[in-house]
């Protein structure tokens, strides 16, 4: 049987529609589904790009990290800036690789809290921090750690002896780190225990440390 040359222009024109709709459809449904998953990166460690701490903590734009003919890096032979204190927050020099800036971007985030004992080794989001917690904080924000340390486990961290942009200062019973050559400790505050900046690099506790840092800073 033949269909009328009106009835099969009609189909014709029904069929086209339901396909263009379809394309829309299908285009619509993967909008949706990218966008969430591009909101919520995750950054190693565990830090969601949601989280407050990820907002306060510069991305790096960075494609490549800049080689001299002798095989170093630019970080490796440029002169170390040093960062300044404005009230309790730290300043990063201009110079300062990315990394480095988060770390110090992920110190000033907790640079106001109490001292506990324990915190920040149970949880990255706590409601303060002891001496090597306050350091694994910061590192963590900094990309360079991914889970806490004791005081002890950082004498083993990174490569060993002082860095140019970061040293980790540790033993059995204490660590701080001296970043961009200003101190983030939990002692030597005169207003009370926590997570500070501090203008001079040396321990306020007592006791040998053994000096380590991060590779490559």
């Amino acid at each position: 049987m033949q269909f009328a040359p009106g009835v099969a222009d009609s189909a014709a024109r029904s069929s086209k529609a339901a396909l263009f709709i379809a394309a829309l459809v299908a285009v619509a449904a993967t909008f949706l589904v990218a966008v969430p998953m591009a909101s919520a990166k995750a950054l190693p460690g565990g830090v969601s790009a949601r989280s407050g701490l990820a907002a306060e903590i510069p991305e790096s734009t960075e494609t490549e990290v800049p080689v001299t003919e002798t095989g170093e890096t630019e970080y490796e032979t440029a002169t170390v800036g040093k960062a300044r204190l404005v009230g309790s927050r730290a300043i990063a020099p201009a110079n300062a690789p990315a990394a480095v800036k988060r770390v110090i971007a992920a110190a000033n985030h907790i640079r106001t809290l109490p001292y506990i004992w324990g915190g920040g080794h149970g949880r990255w989001q706590d409601s303060g921090y002891d001496c090597s917690g306050a350091v694994s904080y910061a590192l963590h924000g900094g990309r360079l750690l991914t889970s806490p340390l004791t005081s002890g486990s950082f004498e083993a961290f990174g490569e060993e002896g002082p860095g140019r942009w970061i040293t980790i200062y540790a033993n059995a019973s204490h660590a701080y780190m001296v970043v961009a050559g200003l101190r983030f400790d939990t002692a030597g505050d005169t207003s009370g225990t926590g997570p500070r900046w501090h203008p001079t690099v040396t321990a306020a506790a007592g006791g040998s440390y053994v000096a380590r840092h991060p590779l490559g800073y």
